[in-house]
């Protein structure tokens, strides 16, 4: 059991928000260094999924763990390499192949699939949770992950009959109990922690409700891995 009044988390509120997709990334960048090297394991809610990239950049030593319906693989869109749909691209920059495994696709362009670095990124597809389960996959991650691992939700990588809040919804997607199984296998290498694309715009409550009980069992797993 986790008495979550017990455990010491510290909500330092908000960014500024900036125009300008490499201010904000390396800002975050900034913020997310000093928590490391405070011993802290830095949480983000966001926002554009392009904030990662900074968050990342911290963390070169491990692997990642990408809840996504899209690839995100761009090089750059709309003339912008710091586009969401650039996020696992930069990340493969940063951590190099065979580190990034990307839970959920069911979207990707043509440019992204041709691309020659496509390959160095393990996409496990909604359709695979289905086939496999998340308990097979989960166990793989564990198996191959090399050192500690960050752990990003863009929250469209859920089905949106749990997530309808987000700006890029794509049906077929992965349950949240399945998410929850998948965090609960790796909480313990978990060092760093990021949930994304919300729009509250969008949104009927239940995305938001549904992403603090994501970070909610995140904690409670950290403490007591079942």
């Amino acid at each position: 059991m986790t008495n979550f009044p017990d455990l010491k988390i510290a909500d330092l509120g908000d960014m500024i928000e900036e125009e300008d997709a490499s201010i904000v990334v390396d800002t975050v960048e900034s913020l997310v260094s000093v928590l490391k090297a405070d011993g802290k394991v830095p949480i983000m809610l966001g926002g554009e999924h392009s904030i990662t990239t900074g968050s990342v950049r911290n963390f070169r030593e491990c692997s990642m763990v990408i809840i996504d319906a899209h690839s995100d693989f761009r090089k750059s869109y709309f003339d912008n390499e710091h586009n969401h749909a650039c996020v696992t691209h930069r990340s493969l920059e940063i951590l190099g192949p065979g580190r990034i495994f990307s839970v959920g696709t069911r979207s990707t362009s043509k440019e992204e699939y041709e691309d020659p670095d496509y390959n160095k990124v393990r996409f496990y597809s909604s359709r695979e949770v289905d086939k496999f389960g998340m308990e097979k996959i989960a166990e793989e991650i564990n198996n191959k992950a090399k050192g500690n691992i960050y752990f990003s939700i863009d929250m469209d990588g859920l089905d949106p009959a749990y997530a309808p809040g987000v700006g890029t919804p794509e049906p077929y997607g992965i349950s949240a109990r399945d998410l929850r199984l998948l965090i609960n296998k790796l909480a313990r290498r978990i060092v760093a922690f990021d949930i994304v694309e919300m729009t509250p715009l969008y949104d009927n409550g239940n995305t938001a409700m549904l992403a603090a009980k994501i970070i909610q069992d995140f904690l409670g797993s950290r403490e007591n891995p079942r």
